[in-house]
């Protein structure tokens, strides 16, 4: 049977679960999570491959995890914004996926997707939280489908992982036939650093509250692989000094506590000892600053670790 691959767009209202179902699709932390909205900030992207059984043709799903769809506000909002609509150019399959829990029908989310002619899977998400009202979906997918054409209207728990499987078999069946993309033992196309500049942010979300989580972003500083250490330096950026002494904390508590959780995910993703070094920085308005906020991709930062002789 003939190879199939393509690419996927996984779209979403924030806290939709976008993030979640990536890592639980790819078996692999791919993209960090919190409760947090907003918490994806670029497109995040993790290749699945799916070995030829018998009967059953080999494929290659590259899936692509966005920032939330709302109303950009600042720099940052926008830049968020543009990693959508890129993520949509050219993708084979989009998955929209909405919160089951929630009632209310999203017309700028809907708007975005009436200007794509690519098909679509609505995935009602959270149906483990629906409890005893599970029969409530049968309505709620009637509602849905007056909203949309979709190809399939599928109820899962990305969290629990419940119907995953299904929904993998059925993107495969949706993608064209063709080669691979990548080679089979390359799972994402993020660097190692900016993935570590991702898992401090997290720690960062998962540790503070009110408004220092949208305010800060990491940008990791320095990254030396040793035979037997990974030595890395990394500033979190804030906007203001209150937030920074909430950073810091007591005695320099919450960046100690930030820092060893931080330092054991690292661990865990580069199978390497991390001696992690954190600074951090206040930068005002940092999310209005659109040269700052470009800095941030790291496809840009990149650029700067190419010295002009490995230029080609």
């Amino acid at each position: 049977m003939p190879f199939r691959s393509g690419f996927v767009c996984i779209l979403g209202r924030p806290n939709a679960g976008k993030s979640t179902l990536l890592n639980g699709l790819a078996g692999e932390k791919l993209a960090i999570v919190s409760p947090k909205p907003q918490t994806t900030r670029n497109r995040v992207l993790g290749v699945i491959h799916i070995p030829k059984k018998k009967g059953k043709s080999g494929a290659q799903v590259v899936l692509i995890d966005t920032p939330g769809v709302h109303r950009p506000d600042s720099s940052l909002g926008k830049k968020m914004m543009s990693e959508v609509r890129e993520a949509l150019n050219g993708c084979d399959l989009v998955l929209l996926i909405v919160d089951s829990t929630r009632k209310d029908e999203d017309q700028f989310l809907f708007k975005l997707l009436a200007k794509s002619h690519t098909p679509i899977f609505l995935l009602l998400n959270k149906i483990d939280l629906l409890g005893g009202e599970k029969r409530k979906l049968l309505p709620l997918i009637e509602q849905y489908a007056k909203l949309h054409g979709f190809r399939e209207i599928l109820p899962i728990s990305a969290k629990k992982r419940e119907g995953l499987e299904v929904l993998l078999e059925k993107v495969v069946e949706s993608l064209p036939e063709g080669p691979p993309y990548f080679p089979e033992d390359q799972i994402t196309d993020q660097p190692a650093r900016f993935m570590v500049s991702e898992l401090i942010r997290e720690q960062v979300l998962m540790n503070t509250a009110e408004e220092v989580p949208h305010s800060v972003t990491v940008l990791t500083e320095s990254f030396e692989e040793l035979p037997k250490l990974t030595r890395i330096a990394a500033a979190i950026y804030c906007e203001r000094e209150g937030q920074k002494r909430i950073l810091i904390g007591h005695q320099g508590q919450m960046l100690k506590k930030i820092g060893t959780a931080a330092r054991l995910e690292i661990e865990k993703m580069l199978g390497t000892k991390v001696f992690l070094e954190l600074f951090v920085k206040v930068r005002a308005n940092w999310r209005e600053a659109r040269g700052f906020v470009e800095e941030l991709d790291w496809r840009k930062q990149l650029e700067h670790l190419v010295s002009p002789d490995q230029e080609g």
